[in-house]
């Protein structure tokens, strides 16, 4: 038996600039200009220009297939005068006023050196696709964690070339013998029997190859007793195998130095710049290189016409001028959320830089307070998940440097007088006692809680591998040296 009933339920709908402002949220800097530059190519209501005032004729215009045309109105979060000790800044120059001390990096990517080099060898028009292919498989890292085989299948329905195994392995070969040494390796003992074959062949690098070819489970774990008896050499050969082999690269595709720090977009350009005039700071959004937006005045134009005149008027006049409204519509809805995306991130990064103000203008990290998104969510009256996409992939230019936004949130705990201090605190105790060690006997865990309850730090030994860990440091064992 089927039964009606009524049923109330009440939900959330994002209008179309909410859904961009979130987006924009998101994006650093550089990401940012891409997507203007895609939307003015795509959108032609939207051109660059500061905006013009005109006199807009209401919008009541719907089709049968029933329109939205909600306005949506975008409150400013702070004013001028909610802000004490910073000034508020849009530094919307021209192209040409870059800031000076915005780093910028140019030249070929790490893929690209590779295929130049590529150009260089004498092989047939095959091989050298087969190379591209190859080099097109390696990681960021350098290397190439595809099997051949896999590659021989993929190849042929991607390109539609027919190779075999050995055809393959032989063009791995060849990639390997490209700069930078120990490119193209499947794994990390590979890539140190490559790099270590390049070098003059002393005693110890003679060594080093024997001992990373037969001993490199024991090299990996540190048992340099196993080594010693099985390669029959004494402490002071061993030292010196081990220098040759501390000196190789694991990452063979970060040593290029023309592709500068190509994991991060090539480059880090600050989106957020911090400006130290005696102690009062003065936040900027790095804005150089994004244009001023308006709604192009042809289509605006031709709009209000119709807006006026809307009697009589055919089928195809009206889905004509539908399809304008909606890309006037779309226009407007980027530029607000361009407009609320920069004022959004003003309005955090003001209220980071007031929470760690004496970090700033010290530039020591002793100076940061403990800060979770909560802290900052509290005094923008920001939802925690907007200061969260603020915060993510964004970097701020300070005199000390530039640091990722992230860099200012953390944890916090009590210490043994009570005292609320933060965990970046005490990681800088890790860091020090570490650095400091006797390297044939590190510090366990178990002595690093012993260290930091003397400085009044009671924190359990698991604690203590979860921040030894954040800090991409290994556990004793692994740092022994001989």
């Amino acid at each position: 038996m089927q039964k009606q009933q009524l049923q109330q339920k009440l939900q959330q709908k994002l209008s179309p600039a909410q859904i961009q402002v979130i987006k924009m949220l998101e994006v650093p800097t550089l990401e940012l200009e891409e997507r203007i530059r895609q939307e003015l190519e795509e959108n032609p209501a939207l051109e660059e220009g500061a905006e013009i005032e005109t006199n807009e004729v209401e919008d009541d215009f719907s089709l049968d297939d029933g329109g939205n045309n909600d306005d949506v109105d975008f409150e400013e979060y702070m004013a001028d005068d909610d802000i004490p000790d910073y000034k508020l800044k849009a530094n919307n120059s021209s192209k040409d006023d870059k800031h000076e001390d915005i780093p910028f990096s140019i030249g070929m990517t790490f893929h690209e050196f590779l295929i130049d080099q590529v150009g260089l060898l004498q092989i047939t028009d095959k091989e050298r696709l087969l190379t591209e292919y190859v080099i097109g498989n390696i990681d960021d890292e350098g290397y190439l964690r595809r099997t051949p085989e896999a590659m021989v299948d993929d190849i042929v329905f991607q390109a539609g070339v027919q190779t075999t195994d050995d055809e393959m392995l032989k063009i791995i070969n060849l990639v390997q013998q490209l700069d930078p040494a120990g490119v193209g390796a499947a794994n990390l003992q590979e890539s140190l029997k490559l790099q270590l074959k390049r070098k003059e062949q002393t005693y110890e690098v003679k060594l080093a190859r024997q001992l990373i070819g037969e001993y490199f489970d024991e090299f990996s774990k540190k048992h340099f007793d196993k080594i010693l008896r099985g390669m029959d050499i004494d402490d002071i050969v061993l030292k010196k195998v081990m220098t040759e082999i501390i000196h190789l690269n694991p990452k063979p595709g970060s040593a290029w130095s023309g592709n500068i720090l190509e994991k991060s977009m090539s480059t880090i350009v600050p989106d957020f710049i911090l400006e130290n005039d005696e102690n009062k700071l003065t936040v900027l959004l790095n804005n150089s290189n994004i244009p001023e937006l308006r709604v192009n005045t042809t289509y605006n134009d031709m709009f209000q016409d119709f807006a006026g005149n809307k009697q009589n008027q055919s089928r195809e006049k009206k889905d004509a001028v539908m399809f304008v409204k909606q890309k006037i519509d779309s226009a407007r809805w980027f530029i607000d959320a361009i407009k609320q995306r920069q004022q959004t991130l003003l309005t955090t990064m003001i209220a980071i830089v007031n929470f760690q103000k004496e970090f700033f203008i010290e530039g020591d990290d002793t100076y940061l307070k403990p800060m979770i998104l909560k802290d900052i969510a509290d005094i923008t009256g920001y939802d925690i998940s907007t200061i969260s996409r603020v915060s993510n992939s964004k970097y701020i230019q300070t005199e000390f440097g530039i640091f990722p936004v992230k860099y200012f949130f953390s944890e916090s705990m009590t210490n043994d007088s009570g005292e609320e201090v933060s965990t970046r605190e005490i990681k800088q105790i890790l860091i020090e006692c570490i650095n400091n060690e006797d390297k044939l006997k590190p510090i366990t865990d178990e002595s690093l809680v012993g260290v930091l309850k003397t400085k009044g730090y009671i924190i359990a030994r698991r604690t203590v591998a979860k921040y030894r860990e954040q800090l991409n440091i290994p556990v004793a064992r692994m740092r022994k040296e001989v």
